[in-house]
C-alpha cells in the first residue's frame, strides 16, 4: 500500500505533463486523475489502520493517510471531476486542464502531510496552480485578482514558515506533533499561515473578492475544495492536545458566526456563497472528530451552488427577485440550498446533526444561531420567482457537473443515517422554518450595505496582524 500511495501522489502531475504532450486528451486525462483519487479514497476508507510513511526518519517528515484524509481527498475527487464536466465542452485550452490536475494533485499531497515541510511544499504548488487558472481568462480584472490571491498567500505562508522552524528547533522534528511542547510563538505563526489560507476567522475576509471574481468552474474549485487544503492540518493540530484543540474550536465558532453574519446581508450571489463558505468552515473547526463528513457534503454543495450561480441571468439579489429564472435551473439551486441548510434527505441534513452532537455545551447557542442563519442566507434562493423560460438555457456541461454532485449528496446520506430519528428531524425542520420566517420578516425588506474595506488590498496585511495578535493572546492564555 505504501508503494501504491507514492504513485498515487505523482499520478496527477504525471497526466499534467501528458497533457501538454497529447493536448487533444486534456478532458479525458483530467478525469482520469480525478478517478484514481476517488479509488484511493475509497481503499482509505477500507483500511482499518493509517497509512504512514517516513520519508526522512531523523526530521519527521513523514505522510499519513487515514478514512480522515479519505473525506478530503474523495472532495477533491468529486468536486474536480465536476468541474472538468461543466467545462467539457467549453473552449478550455490543454493549460487549464493542466492547472487543475496540478491543483488537483496538490491538494491531495497537502491532504496525506504529516508534517509541516511537506505542508508548506503542498500548500505553495496549490496556490501557484491556483493563481494560474485564477488569472487564466488573462483579463486585467483576473490578472489582478490572481496576483493578489498570490501574494496574500505567500505572505502568510512565510509566517507559516517561520513558524515551522521554530518548532523543529524546540523538538528537533517538523512533524505536527512537535506542536506539543513548542513555544506559543511558533504556534501562532504556524496558525496564522493555515488561518489565512484557509480564509479562517477575520482573515478569512481576503477571501471572498478571490471567490466572487473568478470565472465559474474556478469559483467552483476554490470554495468546493482549495481553501480545505489548510483546513485539515488544522483538524490534526487539534488532536494534539487539548489545548490546542480549544483554540481551533473557538476559532471555529468564531468563523461560523463571522461568516454568516457577512452573508445574510449580502446582496451579491457569488459573494454571498464565498462568506458562507468562511461560516462552513468554521462548523468543520467546530467538531474536529467529524470534521472530514462535512467536508465532503459542505464540497459537494457549494460547488454546485456556485456552478448553478453562473447560470443566473444575475448576480444582484435584488434584480432576480423581479427577473425570473428558468424552473430547470431553479430546481437544483433549491436542493444543493436545501442540503446546506440542513433538510432531511440530502447529506447537509446528516454532517449537521452529526456536528451538533459532537459540540461542547458552551458551543451550543452560537452554532444554533449559525444554523439559523444559514437557512436565512439560502432562503434568498429558495423563494427567487422562477418560471419555465426556453431562452435561459444552461452551459452544456451544467447538467452533468450538477447532477453528479447531487446524486454525490443523496449517495453520501448511507455515512450517518443515524440522524433520521424524530427529534433530529423535527429540530432540522424547526431550524429552517425559523430561518425562512427571519427572511421574509425581516431581512428580506433589510437594505443595510457593508463595506468591504477590509478586503481591500491595502488592509489586508493589517488583518493578517490582528489574527497574529488574536493568536499569540490564545497560545500565551
Amino acid at each position: 500500500m505504501n508503494t501504491i500511495t507514492i504513485a498515487w501522489i505523482g499520478i496527477p502531475f504525471f497526466l499534467g505533463f501528458i497533457i501538454f504532450l497529447v493536448p487533444k486528451l486534456n478532458r479525458h486525462l483530467a478525469l482520469w486523475g480525478t478517478i484514481a483519487s476517488a479509488a484511493y479514497a475509497v481503499q482509505l476508507f477500507l483500511e482499518p489502520s493509517p497509512i504512514k510513511l517516513n520519508l526522512l526518519d531523523s526530521f519527521g517528515v513523514t505522510l499519513e493517510a487515514d478514512q480522515l484524509s479519505g473525506y478530503f481527498i474523495l472532495t477533491n475527487a468529486l468536486v474536480t471531476a465536476a468541474v472538468v464536466f461543466y467545462c467539457w465542452g467549453s473552449d478550455k485550452n490543454a493549460f487549464f486542464y493542466a492547472q487543475t490536475l496540478l491543483v488537483h494533485g496538490s491538494l491531495n499531497a497537502a491532504f496525506v502531510c504529516a508534517d509541516f515541510v511537506s505542508l508548506y511544499v503542498a500548500l505553495e504548488v496549490s496556490g501557484i496552480a491556483a493563481f494560474l487558472l485564477i488569472a487564466y481568462p488573462r483579463s486585467d480584472r483576473s490578472i489582478w485578482v490572481g496576483l493578489r490571491y498570490l501574494f496574500v498567500s505567500n505572505t502568510s505562508m512565510l509566517f507559516y514558515l517561520v513558524g515551522a522552524v521554530l518548532a523543529y528547533q524546540t523538538n528537533h522534528s517538523f512533524s505536527f506533533a512537535s506542536l506539543k511542547g513548542s513555544p506559543p510563538e511558533a504556534l501562532a505563526l504556524i496558525f496564522l499561515g493555515l488561518l489565512v489560507k484557509a480564509g479562517i476567522f477575520v482573515s478569512g475576509l481576503w477571501l471572498p473578492l478571490t471567490h466572487s471574481e473568478s470565472e465559474t468552474p474556478v469559483s467552483a474549485l476554490m470554495s468546493g475544495i482549495v481553501v480545505k487544503a489548510s483546513v485539515l492540518p488544522l483538524l490534526r493540530c487539534a488532536f494534539i492536545s487539548e489545548e490546542i484543540n480549544n483554540i481551533v474550536i473557538i476559532l471555529g465558532v468564531g468563523t461560523a458566526l463571522m461568516g454568516v453574519s457577512y452573508a445574510v446581508l449580502e446582496k451579491d450571489t457569488k459573494r454571498m456563497l464565498a462568506f458562507h463558505t468562511i461560516s462552513q468552515l468554521g462548523f468543520i473547526l467546530a467538531a474536529p472528530a467529524v470534521g472530514g463528513f462535512y467536508t465532503l457534503t459542505h464540497g459537494l454543495v457549494k460547488s454546485s451552488l456556485f456552478l448553478t450561480a453562473g447560470s443566473l441571468p444575475s448576480r444582484n439579489f435584488k434584480e432576480l427577485q423581479y427577473k425570473s429564472i428558468n424552473t430547470t435551473i431553479w430546481i437544483p439551486l433549491v436542493i444543493a440550498s436545501l442540503s446546506i441548510s440542513g433538510f432531511p434527505l440530502l447529506a447537509g441534513f446528516g454532517a449537521k446533526v452529526l456536528t451538533m452532537k459532537n459540540l461542547e455545551s458552551w458551543q451550543f447557542i452560537a452554532m444554533n444561531v449559525a444554523a439559523v442563519g444559514t437557512a436565512i442566507s439560502f432562503a434568498k434562493f429558495i423563494f427567487l420567482p422562477h418560471k419555465k423560460d426556453d431562452e435561459q438555457q444552461a452551459k452544456p456541461g451544467f447538467w452533468v457537473a450538477v447532477i453528479f454532485l447531487l446524486t454525490g449528496l443523496v449517495a453520501a446520506n448511507v455515512v450517518y443515517l443515524q440522524a433520521y430519528n424524530i427529534a433530529d428531524i423535527l429540530k432540522a425542520i424547526a431550524t429552517i422554518a425559523g430561518g425562512w420566517l427571519a427572511y421574509h420578516l425581516i431581512f428580506k425588506r433589510l437594505a443595510i450595505y457593508v463595506p468591504p474595506i477590509w478586503e481591500q488590498f491595502e488592509h489586508l496585511v493589517g488583518v493578517m496582524s490582528l489574527t497574529l495578535i488574536l493568536l499569540f493572546w490564545m497560545a500565551f492564555a
